[in-house]
């Protein structure tokens, strides 16, 4: 076996090996921005709280950043309005899932 079919091998396998993750992360980022869509077309939720979940899609939206990086940047936007005493109840409850959800995004 020659050192070329080694290393195709080698990087087949850990491609598939980590293609489940990457579809999984892309599920979630999904599921993620449906849930920004929603709060954003709220109208009792907050002008600042729009902007910074705004601002945490356009991060989401960047597929040349790795997702460590996507998920930690709409992480801190949205971290950032978690606690705003402006916050509808139930818009509080789904932010804390947005920040459960982009914690499992790691690669």
């Amino acid at each position: 076996m020659r050192y070329t079919d080694v290393t195709s091998m080698l990087t087949q396998s850990y491609t598939v090996m980590h293609m489940p993750a990457n579809q999984e992360f892309d599920a979630t980022i999904t599921q993620i921005k449906q849930q920004i869509d929603m709060l954003l077309s709220d109208n009792s939720v907050p002008r600042n709280v729009k902007n910074a979940l705004s601002e945490a899609r356009k991060a989401l939206d960047q597929p040349e950043a790795g997702y460590s990086v996507r998920s930690s940047t709409a992480t801190y936007k949205i971290d950032e309005i978690s606690n705003d005493i402006n916050l509808p109840p139930y818009a509080r409850t789904v932010v804390w899932n947005l920040l459960s959800m982009l914690e499992g995004i790691k690669e």
